[in-house]
């Protein structure tokens, strides 16, 4: 089977080529981020996630997780993988100094989950949540149980989870009825939690969980959650974990992918109370939780663009071994099957909706950098707009797009896609939790057009749009078939969310309209983001082709996907405008007896 090769060339465009590791190098708190350093980074990552996290990968899905006595046990590689993560301080790579952390910016360390999320989705999830877990506990805890609790967690000894769902209560988390109650200077937590990823397992030596639940005194609704920091483990008095707290998984479900990640039902407090201890004030759990969930937002996203390059790998390798018919190209008979023409469409499609999909990440990961190092409150506050308004997109959009095109590595597969011994059908499994994970699409849809969009009187979204009209005025002045290509079907699909945001703006008080247009509105922001990505990505190979310096060959390939999204891709964008303006009307005509 094709082994992961990180897309390190299109890593490296991005960061250096495109000026984005520039960018950094003027805030001090980024400025060591040179690019050798991060070269370096990368070149080790890529090995980390081929050798260790990669080489698990099959069996994680083969053998699953397995819950005995209660006690998980991970499938095999998975902790051989964990050790070699954690001895090599990756986890610690994005963290503050003063905790144990190297103090790199996220740009960098959102390259590394990438790459690890591509050889192996269901491991990776265990470094993902622990890293929401830290800023959660960083940002909203008493500053003991930032000492306590938050270096072992960067270093990787300790793990971290998020507890949220419960049986009664899925999105809707006002149905929370998990309790806490007060007992001395801790809290008693009683209750049960379902999908719980890695709430048990046996690669660290205490798991860290983040546990929404009520006080006996708390009102109803979202406004009565709290936050409690409950350990597997309770510390002895020198810090190390202790006795056994009551907090236990019960199940292990069975799953359609992602097998070797294990999501448990947790039960806390069958024999008397797990301990646990608050986060935040009491009564404001949710404002907390916003905190890891927007983290995990943001990283889901990125799984969806991991899962995507690896399905894109495996079709190609298999796309040029397979021998089959005769080529509508050449006239060669017996032909591999890359040399059929919708074959090498289904691959550009791939291979652009990714390209476009990392643009965006990377540009992204940039302005999450910003906003948490610039010095300028300008600069801060920009980003913090920018970052709350595309979050949605990055989520919805790339987690989409990972389900579409690992699909399309199945078809490229043909029946072999069908068939578990070739691996495509893996990704696809593992792919479709994606859109579920950390709010549903649709309700990531909700919130761009809702408080992202309409909140805000369109501020945020106009001020992106002003953006990107001048970007197009840049373009202007760049000459050839290629750009002028790239201008023309960008110009339009601006134009294109520009009018559905007007539209949107104006049927605000008519919530069937704001709903029933909300998943259309993201996909026209995704394919138009990712075409503004691609744009600068063809400005700066363009100039990179006419000055004769570089991987010729890389730039010109860079032009060529460029412009195949734009006239494939991006081109679909105006189309969608009339599901947006229609679509609502439709919806409220179903009668019920249809269903």
């Amino acid at each position: 089977m094709t082994e992961y090769n990180a897309p390190l060339k299109d890593m490296n465009f991005l960061l250096n080529d495109m000026g984005l590791l520039k960018e950094l190098s003027e805030m001090p708190a980024t400025a060591e981020a040179t690019p050798d350093l991060v070269s370096a980074i990368l070149d080790e990552g890529a090995k980390l996630a081929k050798d260790f996290v990669g080489a698990c990968n099959i069996k994680g899905d083969e053998e699953g997780a397995l819950l005995n006595d209660g006690h998980v046990k991970l499938p095999a590689g998975f902790k051989e993988a964990y050790d070699a993560y954690k001895e090599g301080a990756w986890h610690s790579l994005t963290f503050p100094e003063e905790h144990g952390g190297q103090g790199l910016p996220n740009t960098v360390g959102n390259a590394i989950h990438e790459m690890l999320e591509s050889a192996n989705m269901a491991w990776s999830l265990c470094p993902l949540l622990s890293q929401g877990a830290i800023k959660a506990i960083m940002t909203h805890g008493s500053q003991e149980l930032i000492d306590t609790y938050v270096p072992k967690m960067i270093s990787g000894e300790w793990t971290g989870t998020m507890n949220l769902t419960e049986a009664s209560a899925g999105s809707d988390l006002s149905q929370v009825r998990t309790k806490a109650t007060p007992n001395g200077d801790h809290y008693l937590i009683s209750g049960q939690k379902i999908f719980i990823t890695y709430g048990d397992h046996d690669q660290a030596d205490n798991i860290v969980h983040l546990v929404l639940a009520r006080l006996p005194d708390a009102p109803e609704g979202t406004r009565g959650i709290s936050l409690f920091l409950v350990p597997k483990f309770t510390l002895n008095e020198d810090g190390t974990p202790g006795e056994r707290n009551d907090a236990w998984p019960i199940k292990v479900e069975h799953k359609l992918g992602i097998h070797g990640s294990p999501t448990c039902v947790m039960s806390y407090g069958e024999n008397g109370g797990a301990v646990g201890y608050l986060i935040g004030n009491e009564n404001e759990g949710l404002k907390c939780m916003f905190t890891m969930m927007n983290d995990a937002r943001l990283a889901v996203g990125t799984q969806g663009l991991s899962i995507a390059e690896m399905a894109y790998q495996r079709a190609v390798a298999y796309a040029k071994d397979r021998k089959q018919g005769r080529s509508e190209l050449d006239g060669s008979k017996n032909t591999a099957i890359i040399n059929h023409a919708d074959i090498r469409r289904t691959l550009m499609t791939m291979r652009a909706y990714i390209e476009a999909m990392r643009a965006l990440n990377f540009r992204t990961m940039v302005d999450l950098d910003i906003a948490e190092n610039h010095s300028d409150p300008e600069w801060t506050e920009w980003a913090d707009r920018r970052i709350g308004l595309i979050t949605p997109v990055v989520k919805a959009w790339f987690t989409d797009l990972g389900v579409e095109i690992a699909s399309m590595g199945v078809q490229i597969h043909g029946g072999m896609g069908f068939i578990e011994e070739t691996g495509a059908a893996q990704y696809y499994r593992d792919a479709r939790i994606l859109p579920i994970y950390e709010g549903t699409n649709g309700i990531q849809a909700a919130d761009l057009v809702g408080r992202k969009i309409i909140h805000d009187g369109g501020s945020a979204v106009r001020e992106y749009l002003d953006e990107a009209d001048s970007l197009i005025n840049h373009l202007n002045g760049i000459e050839g078939e290629d750009m002028s290509a790239m201008r023309a079907h960008l110009a339009a699909g601006i134009d294109t969310l520009d009018r559905a945001v007007d539209w949107l703006m104006s049927n605000s008080n008519n919530t069937t309209a704001v709903g029933a247009s909300s998943t259309y509105i993201l996909k026209i922001f995704g394919l138009v983001a990712g075409g503004i990505g691609l744009a600068r990505s063809m400005d700066v190979a363009l100039s990179k082709i006419n000055s004769g310096e570089g991987d010729q060959e890389f730039y010109k390939a860079k032009v060529f996907t460029a412009r195949f999204y734009a006239e494939n891709l991006l081109s679909q964008a105006p189309s969608i405008l009339s599901a947006v303006r229609e679509g609502h009307n439709t919806i409220r005509s179903i009668p019920d007896e249809m269903f």
